[in-house]
């Protein structure tokens, strides 16, 4: 007669997706907002008309990696950090304490079920992008991936510093969506990073968004993501993933 265990992180990772299935406000607003932004904005004629500012891209194809990014940064900055400081202000971290189950095990479960959720949501506009608008697919495809995890790398870790830093779950939400809209801005969404000034431009590729949004369109003309790009996406990932880690309080 044979048992069957489940560690004590499967059995956290398990309880923690369900609960995650049962929030329909992260549900759309990660995986749901983002697509629905971009039908909404390609069925706009003009998004769909060569634009010579663009190099002759449409703006919709511009606007496809700019809402990859989107997806990354709801995940990071308004879906995790609500629900782990609501763990720590309701004190279910300091009674995980106490228990085989390690709180690093849920702050693990969150960022794998928040990160895939946010590649997910990328997948999800890029099948949008090619079947509906006629937007190539990524030519590099392995810069592409490669951008994109670090910047998902770099969100999930601005989310757990977010964590870090708020004592409760409104002040989550509330220094959430300060640093949400400037990362929006930096993404490109009012106005795409190659059609910035030069001078806006080189600060903006300096923050994670800014330079993860020049990376996802080099990779998707087919150009290998510059160096000094991914270089800022990963500084940025261990800065962040550090101080997170240094001011991280289970309860």
């Amino acid at each position: 007669m044979s048992t069957t265990t489940t560690s004590p992180r499967m059995a956290v990772l398990r309880a923690e997706s369900r609960l995650f299935r049962r929030e329909p406000g992260i549900l759309f607003w990660v995986l749901g907002f983002p697509p629905l932004l971009l039908v909404i904005l390609g069925s706009i004629p003009s998004f769909r008309q060569p634009d010579d500012g663009l190099g002759g891209l449409r703006l919709v194809d511009v606007y496809v990696p700019i809402l990859v990014l989107v997806a990354l940064i709801v995940t990071g900055l308004q879906a995790m950090p609500p629900i782990l400081t609501g763990y720590r202000e309701r004190g279910i971290l300091r009674r995980m304490s106490t228990t085989p189950v390690r709180p690093s095990a849920l702050l693990t479960a969150q960022m794998g079920l928040n990160g895939a959720a946010a590649v997910l949501s990328a997948l999800v506009c890029l099948t949008i992008g090619r079947l509906v608008f006629d937007v190539r697919l990524p030519r590099e495809v392995f810069g592409y991936v490669v951008a994109l995890l670090l910047t998902a790398a770099a969100a999930l870790a601005m989310g757990a510093l977010v964590s870090a830093l708020a004592r409760t779950a409104r002040i989550a939400t509330a220094i959430g969506t300060a640093v949400f809209f400037p990362c929006l801005f930096s993404a490109g969404l009012w106005l795409p990073v190659q059609a910035m000034p030069d001078l806006m431009r080189q600060v903006v590729v300096l923050t994670p968004f800014g330079a993860a949004a020049r990376a996802l369109d080099q990779a998707s003309v087919g150009d290998w993501p510059a160096w000094s790009h991914l270089g800022v996406l990963a500084a940025w990932a261990v800065v962040l993933s550090a101080a997170a880690a240094r001011w991280f309080r289970w309860e």
